[in-house]
């Protein structure tokens, strides 16, 4: 059964918070794209090596921690507990050096030394860190406290393609080493308009919306046809509402949505029921992941029609840096890691917690207790911070119903 998707009225204009640059339409969410990588091969290492060697063999391998990996005199295996730092950015060919690119989602894949589970935690891209002094060849950074989505245009200004790609990773992986004493023991760049046709190649993705939420870049006019519902400021903030445009609304429930719906879906922040802005769109995106790795699962590996492309769209997704570990050894130790396995986590609660900082502006606090869980993950104790934090848990919502 399908779940339309209503149109209706919107309130009023949201009030304008701190300006922030455009978001790209999947980048927040589609980082964790990486774990359905690992998914997908694990289930296929159960079917054949030639399965396995298709959900592989696309992915661009590359050194991208650098300096932020482990000594390469240790010894590399795959046993015990593995983290796993996931990184989406928006890159365009030939895009101009001068031009900053911010990594506009991070997240921590944590996987208990059993294997058996795994934890995703996203770090708010506007936390207030100290990046370190960093030299990429082309222009040096000397340093100090930003946002730690800076991290990694600070490491990549001045360069194009994989050098970029790889420098602005191996900042943001030393950022977050020195934040939480976590060495990452592989990473991944996650290619967002690739998640978006996986999605076509399922044709749908249902899922429990949790809060109704109104569209301010998709909507029609009276005649029906497609129209946008607000002006946009350059920074992605609103500027009003455009008359005669109704914009599409994603009413609390269960909805089965196509690729635009979803792309629409998971972009918003700012006419949410809540008023939950981006935690609220960090959890619907975590709850679109989701439900895409549960519908890759269910239905595509079992389709002899859709798994060629969709092994192929996922592999094609990303760039990683395996370690040392080969991918094929990765699939195997995360057979067991199966979508309704997968806990998200919020950082600060999913709270506010935001400060002013001269020469920074609007910057996100990690509180204490967002502290501890990050320690958590790299002492392989998040179970029991889960146990003692349940609260701090990402609700997924009411199952979706088989379609």
């Amino acid at each position: 059964m399908s779940y339309p998707i209503t149109a209706g009225p919107a309130g009023p204009v949201p009030p304008r918070r701190s300006a922030r640059r455009p978001w790209p339409r999947w980048a927040r969410w589609c980082v964790a794209v990486g774990t359905t990588l690992m998914t997908l091969s694990g289930v296929a290492l159960g079917g054949s090596a030639y399965l396995l060697h298709a959900a592989t063999g696309e992915v661009t391998q590359q050194n991208l921690l650098g300096a932020a990996a482990a000594p390469a005199e240790q010894h590399r295996t795959i046993t015990g507990a593995k983290n796993i730092l996931l990184v989406g950015v928006d890159t365009r060919a030939n895009q101009d050096p001068s031009q900053l690119t911010r990594a506009d989602s991070i997240i921590l894949l944590h996987i208990p030394a059993d294997h058996t589970q795994a934890y995703l935690v996203s770090l708010p891209r506007d936390s207030l860190v100290t990046i370190p002094a960093y030299d990429n060849g082309a222009t040096p950074f000397r340093g100090g406290q930003n946002k730690i989505n800076a991290a990694f245009a600070f490491g990549s200004r001045g360069l194009t393609g994989s050098a970029a790609l790889s420098h602005g990773f191996e900042l943001l992986a030393l950022t977050v080493r020195d934040l939480t004493g976590i060495t990452p023991d592989a990473g991944g760049i996650i290619d967002f308009q690739g998640f978006k046709k996986i999605v076509q190649v399922l044709g749908q993705v249902c899922m429990y919306v949790d809060e109704t939420t109104t569209s301010i870049h998709v909507g029609h006019d009276a005649a029906g046809r497609p129209a946008a519902p607000y002006a946009i400021n350059p920074d992605g903030t609103v500027n009003h509402r455009i008359p005669g445009v109704t914009p599409n609304v994603y009413t609390k429930g269960q909805h089965c949505l196509d690729p635009a719906q979803a792309l629409d879906f998971v972009r918003q922040r700012d006419l949410l029921a809540n008023h939950d802005f981006d935690y609220g769109r960090q959890r619907h995106q975590q709850q679109f992941v989701k439900a895409v790795l549960a519908q890759v699962v269910s239905k595509g590996l079992d389709s002899p029609t859709k798994l060629p492309g969709l092994l192929s769209a996922v592999g094609r997704t990303m760039t990683v840096d395996d370690g040392g570990i080969p991918l094929a050894d990765w699939a195997f130790a995360m057979r067991g890691v199966k979508p309704d396995a997968i806990t998200t986590l919020k950082t600060n609660g999913g709270t506010f917690n935001s400060r002013t900082v001269p020469g920074v502006g609007s910057a996100e606090i990690l509180n204490p207790t967002s502290m501890q869980l990050l320690h958590a993950v790299r002492d392989d104790t998040v179970a029991a911070f889960v146990a003692t934090h349940p609260t701090w848990v990402a609700d997924s919502g009411p199952a979706s119903p088989a379609h």
